[in-house]
């Protein structure tokens, strides 16, 4: 294993099969050197028929998005970003789908001996308590089953042109000091447990995950802040999730359910 660094390591699309092992049919992988956004690629793809399982990663996005319109920087070899199309029974309700990927990424930082990674609602997997990686999912309309992309972004390293706004609560893979492995496995091992938590997921919602996630709750019984674009700032106290995902927030008021993923969540 190789300890990822400031060396760029590019993906291969042969390394990934193998490292996926037994599940290697099960997904269908492409690596782009360069593409606006591995999400909006996907997302057409998953229009006109796509299989379950499509996975799209790119080594640099030109236009990478993250919640609330913001962008995702990525460069070669600073981080790894790739999107994944998943096709659910028609019944199935989506609702905390961006919990469960969080706990799935959890999971495999873990089995690597990542230490301190926790979970930020809705959609932020951290380390140290700063950004390590974040969610994008979006849903596919106009298909007879539930689906849904799911963009997902890691920082292997910070690059030097981050701003230093971004910089002071973002974290990196490269600064945990371990070796780790080069980033073609370590997207095998993250698609291995997103297999994992997606079966579950599809079985039994979110519910079947809640107590891993309410596990690595980062704002456990904290005073927070929920921050939105349409409203005045809430403060309360983080009572974790229910068992469709929605925030559990204490207030002055009583507990409130935030359901709307278009908001921030901060410490007060």
């Amino acid at each position: 294993m190789n300890l990822i660094n400031s060396t760029h390591e590019s993906l291969d699309v042969a390394a990934i099969s193998a490292a996926l092992g037994k599940l290697s049919k099960r997904f269908n992988v492409d690596v782009l050197t360069e593409c606006d956004s591995t999400n909006t690629q996907l997302m057409a793809l998953a229009g006109i028929g796509a299989p379950s399982g499509t996975v799209l990663a790119a080594e640099r996005q030109s236009a990478g998005r993250g919640r609330r319109g913001h962008a995702w920087l990525s460069a070669p070899g600073a981080s790894l970003t790739f999107s994944l199309l998943w096709r659910f029974p028609s019944n199935t309700l989506l609702s905390g789908l961006s919990l469960a990927v969080g706990v799935a990424l959890a999971r495999a930082m873990e089995a690597l001996d990542i230490p301190e990674i926790s979970l930020k609602w809705p959609n932020d997997v951290l380390l140290n308590g700063s950004k390590l990686a974040g969610v994008l999912i979006e849903l596919v309309p106009g298909t007879h089953l539930a689906a849904a992309v799911l963009g997902v972004g890691i920082n292997l390293r910070l690059p030097e042109e981050m701003p230093d706004e971004i910089r002071k609560t973002a974290a990196a893979l490269a600064d945990v000091g371990i070796n780790l492995p080069t980033p073609s496995t370590l997207l095998a091992k993250l698609l291995i447990a997103l297999h994992e938590a997606l079966q579950s997921f599809a079985e039994q919602g979110f519910a079947g995950l809640r107590s891993e996630w309410l596990n690595r709750n980062a704002y456990a019984g904290q005073e927070v802040r929920l921050l939105s674009d349409f409203a005045p700032p809430l403060v309360g106290y983080c009572r974790g999730v229910d068992s469709d995902g929605a925030l559990l927030l204490e207030t002055e008021a009583g507990m409130l359910r935030i359901i709307s993923g278009e908001v921030s969540l901060r410490k007060a």
